[in-house]
């Protein structure tokens, strides 16, 4: 059987094991050809070149081969750009590792997701407080509606999911993990039908990710912890957990 390779391919490592006494097995996220399972025979050896590039949060370009369900790595290479986030936006990428980790099937390519994703980094790794946590925030969420669209687990934005009716523009609706998008009860936080109408039309765009950061940017506080409990649990729901690793790390740290 001829051997599969792939060069050159963006990629960013979402986790790795040790595999042996030198060598580790990386969950990776290619732009191509989604999350692969790859072998780095020798990665833990001092003298080895993969030590210093297989971290996670970085922009990379890989080589690989094999047609196992665990391919080889052969190559990889640091592509620059920014450096690796620090603190609570540290924290915030390895959220973002185990989310994609949890929702995405191996070898399922989601190139708009892809690029999402290396957005988010970047903003995550100039992320120092004050307005730019702010900023976080907003591409924290704008990534969570993407990612639940490209894996087909976010409806229809623009219309009742129940009635399949267009939305009106100042009643109120929640984003419920069983019942989809339906009109809020008087007590339930929620949004207006006109801001959850914006963020399908965002996502439509082709650039996603980069329009419905800007949209959730301009929401008022009230709406974007509405919108941020709302997809926390429909993220909680389809994990198949309560609170997620990285979300209870985070808390244990803000609690010392």
């Amino acid at each position: 059987m001829a051997t599969h390779r792939i060069s050159h391919e963006p990629a960013y490592v979402l986790h790795r094991y040790d595999w042996s006494e030198s060598s580790l097995i990386l969950e990776v996220f290619t732009r191509h050809h989604g999350r692969i399972a790859l072998v780095a025979k020798g990665a833990k050896r001092p003298s080895s070149n993969f030590r210093p590039v297989l971290l996670p949060l970085q922009p990379l370009q890989v080589s690989y081969g094999g047609d196992a369900e665990i391919r080889t790595l052969k190559g990889a290479e640091w592509m620059g750009g920014h450096v690796m986030p620090t603190g609570e936006a540290l924290l915030s990428g390895y959220y973002l590792n185990e989310l994609l980790l949890r929702l995405l099937a191996r070898e399922d390519a989601h190139e708009a997701l892809f690029d999402g994703y290396a957005v988010v980094v970047q903003v995550l790794a100039g992320d120092h407080g004050g307005a730019q946590g702010a900023t976080h925030a907003a591409a924290l969420r704008a990534f969570e509606l993407l990612l639940l669209r490209e894996v087909g687990l976010l409806p229809t934005l623009d219309v009742d999911t129940l009635t399949l009716a267009p939305l009106e523009p100042q009643a109120r609706y929640v984003l419920v993990p069983e019942a989809g998008l339906r009109r809020a009860a008087e007590e339930e936080s929620a949004l207006a039908g006109a801001e959850w109408e914006a963020l399908q039309r965002t996502l439509e765009e082709r650039a996603p990710l980069a329009a419905t950061l800007r949209q959730v940017a301009t929401m008022t506080a009230g709406a974007s912890s509405a919108l941020r409990n709302q997809l926390r649990a429909l993220l909680h729901y389809h994990c198949g957990v309560s609170t997620l690793r990285t979300r209870q790390m985070m808390k244990d740290l803000q609690a010392l």
